[in-house]
């Protein structure tokens, strides 16, 4: 029943809120709006202390929490959960296998009631160094799962298919585990660990630097869209260390293969021209909305534009090689005077008052699509535009009122009963009329924001680079209800599910639940 529910929301595009139940993947559905209508959400948390000379947290000095989990050193990836299971992407910087050891991409498992570790996956690095698989970013994204399978794009630029019970039900699928986890010793020579039950069960691999000739730059990263038997991603194809040349500009930047096999099926039109107009990368993650009846896959791209197109049932054979998928709209997402000053002359990127591509999620919701610009975090601060617009057209589609107020963001806005709050990168929550871009409201959390806000119980959690985590209440009204300190940043969107509010800081993972006793 749980499938065919979610089966529903991203048929109907319906805008109704995620009722007690799992949050499989990146938004809770496929429509990525990050809505949940779980009651009784704690506001008295408290994440505790480590115990003198350790990582671990002593649960006595925690309040309203199950468990806390240790995680990597830094951790991006939001939390999904299914089956209960707790997924999270991280590195190794805290190794839960003495034979993992030194750098790695990592997805952790956990039981969903205890918190108890159950088995990881261990992604090698790719030893292209800083431009391709950066030194311990681990693996930025959590995988999607659906049904008894996950689906995560890995640092190593793969698209990998997993099963969720680990080797619990034997090896299933791809039987090479070990060479895949096979790394280099101090003297260049191969070290192949023994595949144990604490080890992932892969199925299936698509390698998008082989297959694809793909180049990602920094890191590939984003949470695969599973519609209808088919698994869409952007591939993360980029820019080189140089921030001017484009190593791969004929290769795709948006790419669909089969959920059960992982062989391609169909990419991005080529004519489109999104990877020769690549700004830095294409790290945005992709939703899947229902216009008119329609299905459609939205793709916000690393060349400012976003991109509305039929799904893999539509798509075109160019030859035997290659399948497109058929663009139904377009829609310019970076403001021409972002793009170009007074005379014409193309702006620097990452200047404060340059361009930006895009890498929050598109938000459906009530017929509308919300999408909003930004660049790297390391880039700095900047201009932003935030934009609404009605994906029923064809061709160019204009917006139907555009919101500069906020700067750069990489976080994913969240619209709920005609209101849509979104933040950037600076800091600021702001709330707006859904409709019309009116602003109501705007909160400094005064720390940088990766992070995206979650919307549940009438509350609004937000968290920021500082450690801090922001409990407001939805409405008209800017009213703060709390903010808790943890002791490592905030890179992960809290997750509500199953009655338990999950957050991953860079180290920890926590599970809040209201009168909670710790499970240990």
């Amino acid at each position: 029943m749980k499938s065919i529910y979610y089966s529903l929301l991203a048929v109907f595009g319906m805008t109704f809120a995620v009722r007690a139940a799992d949050w499989p993947q990146w938004g809770g559905t496929n429509v990525r709006n990050m809505v949940s209508s779980e009651k009784g959400m704690p506001i008295k948390l408290n994440p505790g202390k480590k115990k003198s000379g350790s990582e671990e947290i002593d649960m006595a000095t925690t309040e309203n929490c199950l468990w806390v989990a240790k995680l990597g050193s830094q951790s991006y990836g939001t939390v999904t959960v299914a089956n209960g299971r707790v997924f999270v992407g991280t590195n190794n910087e805290s190794p839960r296998s003495p034979k993992h050891q030194g750098d790695r991409g990592i997805v952790m498992c956990f039981d969903e009631k205890t918190g108890a570790f159950k088995w990881q996956l261990v992604a090698p690095k790719l030893g292209a160094g800083k431009v391709s698989d950066w030194e311990f970013l681990g693996m930025c994204s959590s995988p999607t799962i659906v049904g008894d399978k996950g689906y995560v794009v890995t640092n190593r630029c793969e698209i990998l298919c997993f099963d969720v019970k680990g080797m619990e039900d034997g090896n299933q699928g791809m039987q090479d585990e070990a060479k895949y986890m096979t790394t280099p010793d101090k003297d260049g020579k191969p070290v192949t660990p023994e595949v144990d039950s604490t080890d992932a069960d892969i199925l299936w691999v698509y390698d998008m630097r082989k297959e694809l000739g793909v180049f990602p730059h920094n890191i590939a990263s984003n949470y695969p869209l599973v519609v209808d038997g088919k698994v869409y991603v952007a591939t993360s194809n980029g820019v080189d260390w140089s921030h001017s040349n484009l190593p791969a500009p004929t290769a795709p930047s948006f790419v669909a293969v089969n959920a059960e096999t992982g062989e391609y099926e169909a990419e991005i039109p080529a004519d489109a021209k999104v990877s020769e107009n690549i700004m830095h990368c294409n790290w945005s993650s992709p939703s899947s909305i229902t216009v008119g009846g329609k299905s459609q896959i939205v793709f916000a791209a690393g060349d400012g534009w976003v991109y509305g197109m039929g799904p893999a049932s539509e798509k075109k054979k160019i030859d035997d090689a290659v399948s497109e998928l058929p663009i139904v709209w377009k829609y310019n997402a970076c403001p021409k005077e972002y793009r170009f000053d007074d005379k014409g002359e193309k702006k620097k990127y990452a200047e404060y008052d340059g361009p930006s591509e895009l890498i929050a999620t598109p938000t459906f919701a009530d017929g509308l699509l919300y999408v909003a610009i930004g660049q790297d975090p390391e880039h700095g601060e900047g201009v932003g535009q935030l934009s609404c617009i009605d994906p029923g057209g064809t061709g160019e589609l204009a917006a139907k009122w555009t919101f500069k107020g906020l700067e750069r963001t990489i976080s994913t806005p969240a619209a709920k009963d005609g209101l849509l709050y979104a933040c950037d990168y600076t800091g600021r929550l702001f709330c707006l009329d859904a409709k019309t871009g009116k602003e109501y409201w705007k909160f400094d959390t005064k720390g940088h924001i990766w992070s995206s806000p979650l919307i549940v119980d009438g509350k609004i959690y937000l968290g920021n680079e500082e450690g801090e985590l922001f409990i407001l209440a939805e409405g008209k009204e800017l009213k703060e209800i709390g903010s808790i300190e943890f002791p490592a940043p905030v890179m992960g969107t809290p997750v509500a599910a199953n009655g338990v509010l999950y957050l991953s800081t860079h180290t920890h993972l926590y599970a809040f639940k209201d009168g909670a006793k710790p499970v240990k």
